[in-house]
């Protein structure tokens, strides 16, 4: 059995932590295992006490990009991995997996380097019933027979300790922003939805310091006195450790879902153009998805969000019911 796997994931923050899923499985199944990731950087900080990571090694993909690339290479190559396991479908990644001296080189058939590959896997196209998750566990089935494990993430004593004060009474979590404008409920509808919201402990609006702007937005037009917003003030642990003891986590198709399903965090996840059967939804226990009752015929309008809506009318966030909105956290309470 291999013992010293590398896995590669320089995509996003939402991508990573759905690939830690992978970790999962393999310590699980082999907890003697010496395991490494290869994420971009910024990403890093997922992983700052992950029980079972021994290596991360990170990509800077902004200063010296093929420079870096090149040094990653080297660092791979001595580190004589027993299998390097890519979850991307891109060249950059596919040449690291192909030259990278490991004796198993697992990644998808659908990488242009995948013929230098030792082991290629059939991509699962998108929509066809399977998560992320399950779509990246098959990369496994070359090292043997692995529990299919949810993603986890590992808030530190001291993550904890920094959202400790704010969890003094029951409160809600909301993360207003996306990356993508389509994937983001619009912010009028935010405003009406935390305004009229039946719930009167504290609010925290999360988000990263690109997103304050937006929460500064809401936190103005809103009259709740226990509004806060928390946009940059956490690390991303820190964040998920808030996440982890919300009544209820109100999040868009985007990173805090995820972040959500790693720590186990009650969420409800708005769908605006996008859809769950991408493969992306939420995993915890306690889980809704919010989307329009219209049968649109533009809806979904891609895999991934866009800039803007290509009707000009965006109905797939506008006809969102507020009292679909309540629905979960009255249940949630209820319960």
């Amino acid at each position: 059995m291999a013992q010293k796997i590398l896995i590669i994931q320089t995509a996003f923050i939402g991508d990573v932590v759905l690939a830690t899923a992978m970790l999962e499985s393999i310590h699980q199944q082999n907890p003697t295992a010496s395991i490494s990731i290869l994420v971009r950087k910024g990403n890093e900080a997922l992983f700052h006490v992950h029980p079972f990571i021994d290596q991360v090694l990170v990509w800077d993909k902004k200063q010296n990009k093929y420079g870096h690339w090149l040094q990653l290479l080297f660092t791979i190559r001595k580190i004589q991995f027993d299998a390097v396991i890519n979850v991307q479908r891109y060249a950059a990644t596919g040449l690291w997996t192909a030259l990278s001296g490991a004796k198993m080189k697992i990644g998808f058939d659908k990488n242009p380097f995948a013929f230098l590959f030792t082991n290629t896997i059939a991509h699962q196209s998108v929509g066809n019933g399977l998560h992320e998750t399950e779509r990246n566990h098959a990369l496994l089935s070359p090292l043997g027979i692995f529990p299919n494990a949810k993603p986890a993430l590992y808030p530190s004593l001291q993550d904890q300790k920094v959202v400790e004060g704010y969890q003094a009474q029951p409160y809600l979590c909301i993360a207003p922003a996306s990356v993508w404008f389509t994937k983001q409920f619009p912010l009028h509808q935010w405003i009406k939805l935390i305004n009229s919201l039946p719930f009167d402990g504290p609010i925290y609006l999360l988000g990263g310091p690109g997103d304050k702007y937006l929460n500064d937005q809401i936190l103005h037009a809103v009259q709740k006195p226990n509004l806060v917003n928390m946009a940059g003030r956490l690390s991303f642990l820190a964040s998920a450790a808030l996440q982890k003891g919300a009544v209820l986590n109100y999040v868009n198709d985007s990173a805090p879902m995820h972040f959500a399903s790693a720590v186990n965090a009650p969420v409800a996840a708005i769908y605006c153009s996008t859809v769950p059967e991408f493969g992306y939804g939420p995993l915890s226990d306690t889980s809704f998805i919010i989307e329009t009752k219209q049968a649109l015929s533009c809806r979904p309008c891609g895999l991934h969000g866009k800039k803007q809506c290509p009707q000009q009318h965006f109905n797939c966030a506008e006809t969102i019911s507020l009292e679909q909105i309540y629905q979960p956290l009255q249940q949630v309470l209820h319960n």
